[in-house]
């Protein structure tokens, strides 16, 4: 049996609210950094191989929270990243609706079937998170990856074959954990978006 704790990033830095940060990469804001010491608290009796984390700053802070508590190195894997917005990145929503106000309805309405100009697709997002999050579990038995809200959606919805419509049913809060076990090759929830305590 392998086992996966994926837990989404602590609240970012201020600057982010309101504003797509997908690829922008901000850090967390002192409420976060306090989460994130609380988080470790809360998984040091989960037994656990490894830290893994996206390569942005929110995630990685995080994630330096869980492996500090541990003595265990944080791994960077580059295809945990979040969305690429592209052309969107750092601009307040409000002003995407402005400018592009077309692509922003297509974006509300049906969001895993836009493609961000110059960025990623949810398409793009899934087919990498999947072969991520593959790559940590083939490498470790048991393992804390701290990445995004987008990202565990994506794993959560390749190993479950969800249709891309219904990611959004998945809640994912900041510092929300994610426990997904495996019996051979048969991926089992345990805990969505919870706490362990």
């Amino acid at each position: 049996m392998t086992r996966l704790a994926l837990v989404r990033h602590a609240e970012p830095e201020e600057t982010a609210h309101g504003r797509c940060y997908g690829s922008l990469d901000v850090g967390l804001s002192q409420a976060g950094r306090e989460h994130a010491a609380r988080l470790a608290v809360e998984l040091a009796g989960l037994e656990v191989d490894a830290v893994v984390a996206s390569p942005r700053t929110r995630a990685r802070e995080t994630a330096e929270s869980i492996a500090a508590a541990r003595g265990l190195p944080v791994t960077i894997a580059d295809d945990l990243r979040e969305i690429d917005f592209g052309s969107f990145e750092g601009r307040a929503y409000e002003e995407i609706e402005r400018s592009e106000p077309e692509l922003f309805r297509a974006w509300m309405e049906t969001p895993t079937a836009v493609r961000f100009p110059g960025g990623e697709s949810y398409g793009d997002l899934r087919v990498r998170a999947v072969r991520a999050l593959d790559a940590v579990r083939a490498a470790h038995g048991s393992a804390v990856v701290v990445t995004h809200g987008g990202v565990i959606r994506a794993g959560l919805a390749g190993w479950l074959e969800l249709p891309d419509h219904a990611i959004f049913r998945l809640d994912q809060s900041y510092c929300g954990v994610t426990l997904v076990e495996w019996v051979g090759e048969t991926p089992i929830v345990r805990l969505l978006n919870g706490h362990l305590r």
